[in-house]
């Protein structure tokens, strides 16, 4: 997990955004039934990254739209324990980054 998580970074750095979400995708996938916050976690980066490549392609309302589906997700954070609650938190504060840096790109 902690490989797709650093590469679910390097993805975002690069912004190739939509290999971001295949890269958690992987991970989310096979436990998408799970009733778990860390699942639900997963899903809201993945709605992150969605995001961030519909803004890439000028499309801003969807993108508004996806972002607000990342919100719902992220409050899990302070609900989930897992061994990767740091890296959760880094990427949650790295996602903000580059929502802030589109948001005044469109100002």
């Amino acid at each position: 997990m902690k490989t797709k998580l650093d590469n679910f970074v390097k993805c975002l750095d690069e912004e190739r955004f939509y290999d971001a979400h295949e890269v958690l995708e992987e991970a989310w996938f096979p436990r998408r039934f799970e009733d778990s916050n860390e699942v639900k976690l997963l899903k809201g980066f993945i709605n992150a990254s969605v995001c961030f490549e519909l803004y890439k392609k000028g499309r801003i309302e969807q993108s508004e739209k996806v972002w607000m589906n990342y919100l719902k997700y992220r409050q899990l954070l302070f609900r989930v324990d897992s061994a990767y609650l740091n890296d959760y938190n880094k990427i949650s504060r790295y996602l903000e980054e580059i929502n802030n840096k589109n948001k005044r790109k469109t100002q």
